[in-house]
């Protein structure tokens, strides 16, 4: 477990955009299971990649897209252990990966960026993937 002020400026790149947290399997459980129409959930964590590539290349998406997921939603691996492996189940059959991003669509699946989809991109070619999938699901 990482202590929680290493983490903190983490959790808050993506909190302070509008991200919610998720910290128990059972506010995982929750959201995909209650929550309608799409939900982005960010598998968040403290490797260079999310910090270089993933956050910013999320945060970038949004902000350049009218098409936007509904719910805004991130665990933290390796900090929130019981809601990862939640979120886990839920993208099943990819294996687990952090940093990752994953579209729900009415609790469904519909597209998951495993870690090695995110190491040696940058954050714009992060984001605009990202854009192409708002466009198709959102």
């Amino acid at each position: 477990m990482y202590p929680e002020q290493l983490v903190a400026p983490m959790r808050n790149d993506l909190t302070s955009v509008g991200f919610t947290e998720l910290k128990t399997a059972q506010d995982v459980e929750k959201t995909l299971t209650d929550d309608k129409g799409t939900t982005l959930l960010v598998i968040n964590s403290v490797c260079g990649c999310a910090a270089g590539a993933a956050r910013p290349g999320i945060k970038w998406a949004l902000q350049n897209t009218a098409k936007k997921p509904a719910h805004l939603t991130t665990v933290f691996a390796g900090v929130d252990k019981e809601a990862v492996a939640k979120a886990r189940e839920f993208t099943l059959p990819y294996p687990p990966s952090s940093p990752s991003i994953a579209l729900f669509k009415d609790g469904e699946l519909v597209h998951f960026v495993e870690r090695h989809h995110i190491e040696g991109r940058n954050a714009q070619m992060i984001g605009e993937h990202l854009l192409e999938v708002f466009d198709e699901y959102c």
